[in-house]
């Protein structure tokens, strides 16, 4: 959300699109205007759609874009897949983008997933790989990241390699969210928190491991706790007896 707008990211069998929607009325009893759309003809597929939008601390909206199954798009500028994006809260290029007149934020990405902000604004966003690794990223403006002639770290000349990888059968991750500098990061196939500090990414702490099954989302609640979204209904894993849960953590200070 952003003042009296939410937005949201519809993926459909003809593209994806970005819409915003006016809130009306007080909280408790808050309704939705009509979509408004901001951005259209987002390469889509079955899958790798992206998806994931926030607010930077530049008050810009930020949205993920998957491959859509063609990851040569993820290179090319002209396309919309497999980037990074950036647009005004209604929808117009910023000017300060790095690719005059586009919306392109960063460059070759095969599915992000979480964006999120540390205190300093570093923007770190986390990613699906293909077969060999998952990604945690430091977003720079411009930034290319490789897929598909790279996936994880790489060292080459021109691409950005991750800051972290790990193995799709112990990771696969979703949403994250960042407190005191720790990148939390939701994991699918992985079933776990991971706790990721940026001042020493190697020292990754993992928090429940296995307790509440697949991981989609964390976010950080407006009283400085966690909260966690199982994703263990979609047909990908044993579901949870009673359904999907929001669970609450509190992180050390």
């Amino acid at each position: 959300m952003h003042e009296d707008h939410l937005f949201t990211y519809a993926t459909t069998a003809s593209g994806n699109r970005i819409e915003r929607r006016a809130l009306t009325g007080d909280p408790g009893t808050l309704g939705l205007g009509p979509a408004e759309v901001l951005v259209e003809a987002i390469p889509a597929a079955g899958n790798h759609n992206g998806g994931r939008l926030a607010i930077g601390p530049d008050g810009m909206l930020y949205a993920t874009t998957g491959d859509a199954g063609r990851p040569e798009s993820a290179q090319d500028l002209e396309s919309l897949a497999g980037k990074i994006l950036r647009l005004t809260p209604d929808g117009t290029v910023p000017t300060d983008n790095p690719f005059p007149g586009s919306l392109v934020w960063s460059v070759g990405h095969r599915n992000p997933q979480g964006i999120a902000w540390a205190g300093d604004d570093t923007m770190v966003a986390s990613e699906f790989g293909q077969n060999t690794w998952d990604e945690l990223n430091l977003i720079e403006p411009g930034g290319n990241y490789g897929w598909p002639e790279v996936e994880g770290i790489a060292d080459q000349d021109g691409r950005i390699d991750p800051l972290l990888q790990w193995a799709p059968e112990e990771a696969s991750p979703s949403g994250i969210a960042i407190a005191n500098d720790v990148v939390y990061v939701a994991n699918l196939r992985g079933q776990r928190l991971r706790a990721v500090p940026l001042k020493d990414p190697d020292s990754v702490r993992e928090l429940l491991v296995g307790e509440a099954g697949r991981l989609r989302d964390v976010a950080l609640a407006p009283d400085s706790s966690l909260w966690v979204l199982t994703n263990t209904t979609d047909g990908r894993g044993e579901a949870a007896e009673g359904g999907d849960r929001i669970l609450r953590l509190v992180p050390p200070p």
